[in-house]
């Protein structure tokens, strides 16, 4: 089966990240052994991008939440920890000293 998404194929996970985000990937998290001139270009045309889309961090972070509640909902299920109640010996050295 293939999977398109506004014309476009996806056929890995990058894919479709990619094509839910508009831009590739590497553009936000840099490539392996990128120049200081590379680096500087990609987060100027990172700045660009955001400039003009304002809402994208907030849409991607929805995407995301939305992908974890569907494919793995237990990650939401948080759970308070206890605190203990009674104070423990080396904590008592500690204030006392």
């Amino acid at each position: 089966m293939r999977s398109y998404i506004g014309g476009h194929e996806a056929v890995s996970d990058i894919d479709f990240v990619e094509l839910a985000l508009g831009t590739p990937l590497e553009l936000w998290l840099g490539e392996h052994g990128e120049s200081e001139m590379e680096r500087a270009a990609r987060l100027d045309a990172a700045r660009d991008i955001l400039a003009e889309n304002p809402t994208m961090p907030d849409d991607a972070v929805r995407v995301a939440a939305q992908a974890v509640e569907a494919y793995a909902p237990e990650l939401f299920h948080v759970v308070p920890l206890k605190r203990p109640t009674a104070r423990r010996k080396w904590a008592r050295k500690a204030v006392a000293a």
